[in-house]
């Protein structure tokens, strides 16, 4: 998984089970993050503004290859056969994402087949899109059928480049599940902090925000952005939140506050992602959701996990971590479970969630 917010590669190796009750069961064997250089990271995101096509086409391939490359340095832990190793589900990285017209991840599966010799199961998005879904977001059947509670609805709240949640009910009760993207999740924090302090490639253990105010007017600003009204099913990216809209932010701060230091202009961007959680709790969330679950990058960072408690002063918000296993590894094994469900011929998205005309089997096979 390489996900919007370009830090690395999340790898998982999981075990799915079905009971004689038709429950499926997780275990997850092992994990690994491997960061992306900055050079890397820079090419991902550059890759956005449009380059030549002889270097999307490059990134592409190359991008196989660091994948690949992950799997096998999972696989070199030992803590599983490769020969037990039925498939490899890929997501890619996100380089456009404009439902329902379109959405392209790159991340060559034939390069990762070849590199692993394993079946890749890859591209989930286009089919849910094609469907006239939002191709987003896909974690949600996880999140219903593997991290439901027993008695009580749940919301999942992933905190990647971009935050999405899924609310599910108690586990086993057939209800919908409602899920959707809130906003901005870590992209537009970390592009502030890289844009006002280069030697960083993200706002460190949140220190930058615990050490300065959010500019509550220009917050109040960007929440007008028509996004945050519109009802799910939605989902958004970078081509969005993008590095235009990241200087525009801290143009009003500057604005706002002539001179406003990069704390304060780090902690309006973590403002900015906490508040958008809570309003869109309070816009389309039911009230009786029993606990929040807070996972990936954003989990990490705890001035942002201190803002989204305050903001969801109403809710009893917990990490992922707390009562499943490690959140860096939640989303990697949530698109195993799609790489699963293809392997099974079982629809992988939710359309209630989605938005799309139904249900459908999710992502394309490069056989070995």
């Amino acid at each position: 998984m390489s996900g919007t917010s370009a830090d690395g590669i999340s790898a998982a190796a999981a075990r799915f089970t079905t009971g004689a009750d038709g429950a499926v069961g997780v275990e997850l064997i092992a994990t690994i993050h491997r960061e992306y250089s900055r050079g890397e990271r820079d090419r991902l995101l550059a890759a956005l503004q449009g380059p030549p096509l002889d270097e999307l086409c490059r990134l592409d391939f190359e991008l196989g290859a660091w994948l690949a490359d992950a799997a096998l340095a999972l696989i070199a832990q030992g803590k599983f056969r490769r020969e037990d190793v039925r498939a490899i589900a890929s997501h890619g990285h996100t380089l456009w994402h404009a439902p329902p017209a379109a959405t392209w991840q790159i991340g060559e599966s034939a390069v990762i087949a070849e590199r692993t010799g394993i079946d890749v199961v890859s591209d989930f998005r286009a089919r849910d899109v094609a469907a006239g879904g939002q191709g987003a977001p896909l974690v949600s059947i996880a999140d219903a059928l593997l991290f439901a509670h027993a008695s009580k609805p749940r919301a999942l709240q992933n905190l990647g480049g971009i935050a999405n949640v899924s609310v599910v009910p108690p586990r086993g009760s057939g209800a919908a599940v409602l899920a959707f993207d809130t906003g901005p999740g870590c992209a537009v924090i970390d592009g502030v902090t890289r844009r006002l302090v280069p030697s960083l490639e993200y706002d460190v253990d949140g220190r930058l925000a615990a050490a300065g105010r959010a500019i509550g007017p220009v917050v109040d600003g960007l929440l007008s952005d028509p996004f945050f009204a519109a009802p799910p099913p939605k989902s958004t990216g970078r081509e969005h939140f993008s590095s235009a809209y990241i200087a525009g932010l801290i143009d009003r701060c500057r604005s706002a506050v002539p001179d406003a230091r990069t704390e304060e202009i780090v902690a309006t961007a973590v403002a900015l992602t906490a508040r958008s959680i809570a309003l869109a709790y309070e816009r389309f969330v039911p009230k009786d959701i029993g606990d929040v679950l807070l996972s990936g990058g954003g989990a990490r960072n705890p001035s942002l996990v201190r803002a989204i408690k305050e903001a969801l002063g109403g809710h009893t918000v917990r990490l992922f971590s707390e009562e499943f296993f490690d959140d860096d590894a939640k989303e990697a094994v949530a698109f195993a479970f799609l790489g699963w469900l293809h392997l099974e011929r079982r629809a992988g998205n939710l359309p209630a969630a989605t938005g799309a005309g139904g249900e459908r089997l999710l992502g394309k096979l490069t056989p070995a």
